[in-house]
């Protein structure tokens, strides 16, 4: 075997004789090819066009850029050429029919990250591959809720990171991998054979200009970390934050930390903002196989019974002990003084 071998190679060596691995290996191969044209796209910046103009809103009200688009595109041809029924995606209202009665169907989010296209930050493809749900008869094949499985039905995951080097993070279930795209050959080849995520972080990710709208539990772990070497964990944290979840993930994957986008008391944000099946399920799934942890902060995510396909929770990933630290937190009655109602929200020099 060379040192790098190919992402074909690899997953023809995993495959072997077996035919369910091998619809998985064809749509991962499909998946890839994909997202080697839209690294192209992405490379060339302004030089495709505008990519980053706005072209309309999803169904939960999210901006559309014209990236999106084109990547959602760009997924739908080449999953065609595989085992796949049907895909659900963050661009769509309704899953995408593509080769009924597939025995595969795949959840995305084609382009995670698209508001920062214009800026130059990393944006990346996420996806997860389930069984179809389809029955020997075939009568359920219009059966929306056959698509409605947990996380831990996930038969593969990963995403495609868009950056200095485009980037495969994969997992079919035995550890989480990385392949580099080489731009010389035009294919991935593997550079990380297995992924391990520090148990234990000093550093964490949170948006924390809504701090005053997060529930106790939160705000209490979030100062408590401000609070350093003199605080109750005895440590001095870093804090990141890019807004670009496959840009998080990938950082986390690499050195450790905790990334936190819990629920907050905002309109549209009390059951959390990232969807389910096609971002917290394949990252829990691609951390979980690194070493790390993935929780709503009471619950796995990849436990949970989905209700909708584009439904939303909360999610913290990242460095296990750091998680659990979290799962504490909301294990605990009331972990945050909150201070008199005149001053919630609002001081006496402001309404």
């Amino acid at each position: 075997m060379t040192q790098h071998p190919g992402l074909k190679q690899y997953l023809a060596n995993w495959t072997g004789d077996s035919e369910s691995r091998l619809a998985i290996s064809q749509t991962i191969e499909a998946v890839a090819e994909a997202c080697i044209e839209i690294s192209a796209l992405v490379a060339r910046g302004p030089l495709a066009g505008e990519l980053g103009a706005e072209k309309g809103d999803n169904l939960d009200g999210d901006t559309q850029k014209a990236l999106d688009l084109i990547a959602n595109d760009l997924l739908i041809e080449a999953l065609h050429g595989a085992p796949v029924s049907c895909l659900v995606s963050e661009e769509l209202d309704d899953p995408s029919p593509i080769n009924m009665g597939a025995p595969l169907f795949v959840a995305t989010d084609p382009l995670d990250g698209s508001s920062n296209i214009d800026t130059n930050v990393s944006v990346g493809t996420i996806f997860s591959i389930l069984p179809s749900g389809i029955d020997e008869d075939g009568t359920n094949i219009d059966d929306l809720c056959r698509l409605l499985q947990p996380g831990t039905d996930q038969l593969a995951a990963g995403y495609v990171i868009y950056g200095p080097q485009t980037a495969l993070v994969m997992t079919i279930g035995d550890g989480t991998m990385i392949f580099t795209l080489d731009p010389l050959t035009g294919e991935f080849r593997l550079t990380t054979p297995k992924v391990d995520v520090p148990t234990d972080t000093n550093e964490f990710a949170i948006n924390s200009s809504n701090s005053r709208q997060w529930d106790g539990h939160i705000r209490a772990y979030v100062d408590d970390c401000l609070s350093g070497e003199d605080g109750p964990h005895g440590t001095n944290y870093n804090m990141r934050w890019i807004a670009s979840l496959v840009a998080e993930c990938h950082r986390i994957l690499s050195r450790g930390g905790i990334f936190l986008y819990p629920a907050d008391i905002r309109k549209g944000y009390s059951a959390g903002r990232l969807r389910l099946l096609y971002e917290c399920d394949p990252i829990a799934f691609l951390i979980e196989q690194a070493g790390g942890a993935a929780t709503t902060g009471v619950q796995r995510v990849m436990e949970i019974d989905p209700l909708s396909i584009h439904e939303r929770v909360p999610m913290i990933f990242g460095s296990k002990h750091e998680v659990e630290l979290v799962e504490q937190y909301y294990a605990e009655i009331n972990p945050y003084h909150e201070r008199p109602q005149l001053f919630k929200n609002r001081t006496l020099l402001r309404d």
